[in-house]
């Protein structure tokens, strides 16, 4: 009662919201690279919060369920079909035995997302389910998911109330130019000013160097007042550091607890969904606001959070609408009868 993996794709793990609490002992958090796609995925199966599932980088997998159970996708655009036809994202979706669900290369994004009705049967290491590849730490055997591999649900669950309302907004990553908010610093004060004007008036490319520990990017050159060596300390997700070479990289979800290099600015928490399904060409603005805009936004996406509640658990019309049509033939048929019983 699992899925069996015909194809692991290029980069697939498990993860779920991260590891918290080892950093101090040189151990990543890891976690899903776009924490909204993976919180909207267990969000529409009523999933708990921090529940693990698949994320895919760049080409997904292919996977064959040997048992029933519901899922949902989010993401970026794989293309997903199951049995060779296309399924809808940001859907709950019923799947049988034997069905065949298969992704593609990203059509849209980067980062894709896979979540189970039926829960993967992954243990807990050190608090999650996370896979950190280098350390070879949690998810499945601490690796990315291989052709041959097997995982077991841990629940045989097929039912949810209100399935036909489970259906929401599909996320759009197609955008090839985004403005990104940052807050700035901790080392702001080791640029120049034309540095800090040209990152934040310039705009940066994505390179091809992208993994889940950090994105570089390429453009005008960000110079330092005196070097870009530091004394090591925290790197946050998110964490903008300028090398020598003035140009900006963004650390991710398995960047290195700790690093040398000037931080110049970080991602707000709202804008790294966005940010990570970025791909090798597209073009970043970064833009400057304060901890209380930050802090405002999040606010706002929590907000959004709980409507995407009401929406999924809300009566679907399809269902009510054969309901008020029934009602009203009820009063039709009663009112014909007390027609007739006044001409007898």
């Amino acid at each position: 009662m699992g899925i069996s993996v015909l194809n692991g794709g290029l980069y697939t793990t498990v993860q779920d919201m991260g590891r918290t609490g080892y950093q101090n002992l040189g151990i990543s958090s890891s976690g899903a690279m776009d924490q909204r796609s993976f919180h909207i995925a267990n969000l529409l199966l009523d999933n708990p919060e921090n529940e693990a599932v698949l994320e895919f980088i760049q080409t997904g997998p292919k996977l064959r369920f040997t048992a029933d159970t519901i899922i949902a996708i989010t993401g970026g655009n794989f293309e997903p079909s199951l049995n060779g036809k296309p399924v809808p994202m940001y859907t709950a979706v019923y799947v049988h035995k034997n069905d065949i669900l298969k992704f593609h290369s990203a059509k849209t994004g980067s980062c894709g997302y896979l979540a189970f009705l039926g829960k993967l049967d992954i243990p807990m290491v050190m608090g999650s389910r996370s896979t950190h590849v280098s350390c070879k730490v949690g998810g499945f055997c601490g690796r990315r998911l291989q052709t041959g591999d097997f995982i077991c649900f841990r629940e045989k669950k097929v039912y949810l109330p209100h399935f036909l309302s489970r259906k929401l907004k599909v996320d759009d990553f197609d955008n090839q130019s985004e403005t990104i908010r940052v807050i700035l610093g901790p080392q702001d004060d080791c640029f120049t000013q034309e540095g800090l004007y040209n990152f934040f008036h310039e705009e940066y490319t994505v390179t091809g160097c992208t993994d889940r520990m950090g994105y570089r990017l390429k453009g005008p050159e960000i110079t330092h007042l005196d070097g870009a060596d530091i004394i090591s300390d925290g790197i946050a997700f998110g964490a903008i550091q300028v090398a020598d070479d003035g140009q900006p990289m963004v650390m991710l979800a398995d960047r290195p607890t700790t690093g040398g290099y000037t931080k110049i600015a970080t991602v707000i928490c709202t804008d790294l969904p966005k940010f990570v399904q970025k791909k090798a060409g597209d073009r970043i603005r970064f833009q400057k606001i304060d901890i209380e805009q930050a802090q405002m936004l999040d606010q706002h996406v929590q907000k959004e959070y709980q409507t995407m509640q009401k929406i999924i658990h809300q009566p679907c019309r399809e269902v009510l609408e054969p309901r008020i049509v029934a009602q009203r033939i009820a009063e039709l048929l009663s009112k014909t009868k007390q027609g007739e019983s006044s001409w007898t």
